[in-house]
This record gives structure tokens, sequence and C-alpha cells, in this order.
């Protein structure tokens, strides 16, 4: 087949490269760039597309670095921004698979071959005629998360050569292969972003407004903060109090006030209820109108775990996960990733919502 290889510079997109090799497909290797938004250079993607060359060169494949600048900030950074400044938490990585490499890059360049392949750590299921995202070999390292709000026409033109491998295998075939990406480190940034720090980024867009972190159980002020857009439901660390572990478990956007609970098995950080609204399915809708007290797993954040619950649908049209166990930081703006009860196929995802 004539496939489009989305490539990063990291090892995982460097082994499905070379899986593909030994298949023999006609690959074509793409590299998106994002510039910076503050008009300065961008080192960590010099050293990817440098990373992306050694590869093309290694197979004798031809390297296209495509441009996607303008179409990342205005879709997916904007998205992140407003969303932020709303009081909710984003999922930059979630959107800019569905938006970007998905969304302009298969409009542009991926719709002239047979199949895009990425080094994603997810696999495709065969069912009933249809094709249906599923979970990674590997459940540490699966992104089936990542990939919860694509459509299925984006699904369709999809491969993920390396989902069926532990990613220790992944390694072992770059070293024996003597990629020269073999002990890269893993990428830990948002999507292109790759070593920005995340703070930084937000100051320069949203600025600071100091305001009050207060107890809520008892109303006590217990210092100031930079703004409530630099904190989430949920979050631990970054909050400058001493006496903890403290967590903030609630925001007032009006008043900028953020609100946390002390202790490490506070119940004010838990809960087992989330509402799901613009829910979208990638396949197909599994349950229709007779979703009630359906069996399944899910996501609220990028771990590992696959939590049980049961999910409904009300009247109103929004989704209600009712979870089998404590959740950890339920935060509005999450995306919650729905799974059949075996976590093997991604249904899909909604937007958790008060």
């Amino acid at each position: 087949m004539k496939i489009a290889a989305l490539i990063s510079g990291g090892v995982d997109s460097a082994v499905a490269v070379h899986q593909m090799v030994e298949q023999g497909h006609d690959l074509t290797l793409f590299y998106i760039r994002i510039g910076r938004d503050d008009g300065e250079g961008d080192c960590s993607a010099e050293e990817d597309i440098e990373m992306c060359q050694c590869i093309a060169q290694r197979y004798g494949l031809p390297l296209e670095v495509v441009s996607l600048h303008q179409e990342y900030w205005d879709n997916v950074m904007d998205y992140a921004l407003r969303t932020v400044k709303e009081g909710l938490t984003p999922n930059p990585d979630i959107m800019c698979n569905q938006m970007i490499k998905f969304g302009f890059f298969e409009e542009r360049w991926g719709h002239e071959f047979d199949r895009t392949a990425t080094g994603h750590y997810a696999t495709i299921t065969e069912r009933d005629g249809l094709k249906w995202l599923s979970t990674a070999v590997d459940p540490v390292k699966d992104q089936t998360d990542f990939l919860a709000r694509i459509s299925y026409k984006q699904l369709s033109h999809l491969m993920f050569p390396i989902g069926d491998m532990p990613k220790s295998h992944v390694r072992e075939i770059a070293m024996a292969q003597r990629l020269p990406n073999a002990y890269r480190k893993d990428s830990q940034g948002i999507c292109f972003l790759g070593k920005i720090n995340y703070n930084d980024f937000i100051r320069r867009h949203l600025g600071e407004k100091k305001g009050p972190i207060i107890e809520l159980e008892t109303g006590k002020k217990l210092g100031e903060h930079h703004g409530y857009w630099f904190h989430t439901i949920g979050q631990r660390k970054g909050l400058g109090l001493s006496g903890g572990p403290w967590y903030v478990v609630r925001k007032n956007v009006h008043d900028n006030a953020i609100y946390v609970s002390r202790g490490y098995d506070t119940d004010k950080q838990y809960g087992r209820e989330l509402l799901l609204d613009d829910m979208r399915f990638i396949t197909a809708d599994p349950w229709g109108e007779d979703c009630k007290d359906v069996e399944v797993t899910f996501k609220n954040r990028h771990t590992p775990t696959f939590m049980p619950a049961t999910i409904t649908r009300e009247p109103s049209g929004l989704y209600r996960l009712e979870s089998k166990v404590d959740v950890q930081g339920i935060a509005p703006g999450q995306f919650g990733v729905i799974y059949d009860k075996d976590s093997r196929i991604c249904y899909g995802s909604g937007v958790i919502t008060l």
C-alpha cells in the first residue's frame, strides 16, 4: 500500500516505519511543523527534524516537512486558552489528533495515500463489517484516550503499526536495528508544544491575577495564587502551601478563588458521578435510546487504569456515568472516554460538565 507515515523524531514512529518497510509498503514520511507562539526558534523541533531525516536516509524514503502552524494556533490552542479562561480543564492532545494530525493533514496530504500511519499505541478491530478503535496490547502506553474524538472517516484511513507490541519490544527492535533514536526519551509535552513550560505559556496569553486560596471546610484564607487559570481540580503540586498535602477541589471563576482541602484521603477530591455533554461516538452508537445502566469502563485522564462504571442516557441528551470506584479530580472540561466493559473497544467520548 501507498502510506503516509507521520513521524515525530521519537522511537515509536521510527519503529512504525521499520515495521511497514519490512512489510513492503510504499512510504512517504511526513513531519508536521508547528512554530512557537512567541516567535522564537524551536530547538526541539530542529532536533526532531534532524532525527526524522536520519530515519528517512536509513530506509531511503522521502521526507516532507509540512507546516500547520496557523491551523494549530487558530484551532487547538484557541480551544485550550478559551477553555482555561472559562475555568475548565482542556485536553489539547485530543483536539490536536482530531483537528490537526487527522484533520487538516488528511485534507491536504493524507487523502492522496491509501492509509495514514502513526506511532500511536492503539489497534483497530473489525466487527460487523465496521472498524472500531481498540486498545493497545500495552495498557501503560495505550493512547486510545487521545484518539477518542476522531471520526469514523478518520479511523478508517489510519494504521497503527506498533499497537500490538509492548513498549519494551518497540525499544528492542529499535536497538536491534540500531536506529538513531533507540535510546531517546519519550516526549512529555503537550502535542506539538514539546518542552515549553505550560505555566509560562498560560501566563504569556492570560497574564496573572492574584486571588485567594481558601480552605473549603473552614473558609480560611491560606495563601494567594496568580490566577485560577493556572490550576485544575485535583491538582496537588504548585500551590505553595505548607502543612499539606493540599488538593484543589473547587474553583470560583467569578471571584478568582481557589478552594482546597487537606489530606491524601480527603473525600472532597473524589467523586463517583460524571455527566457527559457533547457525546461523540467514533464508529456507531452501540446502545441508542436503550442506553440505561450499561456496563462500561472509562477514563477521565491519561492513565493505565480503566475504571468500571454504568452509563445511562438522560432525557436531556446528557450521559450519566456512575463509577464503581472513587474517581480523583473530576474536572469540568475533561473528556470522559468510554470503553466496553472489557476495556477493549473505545466507543467515543463526552465532555465532563457540571
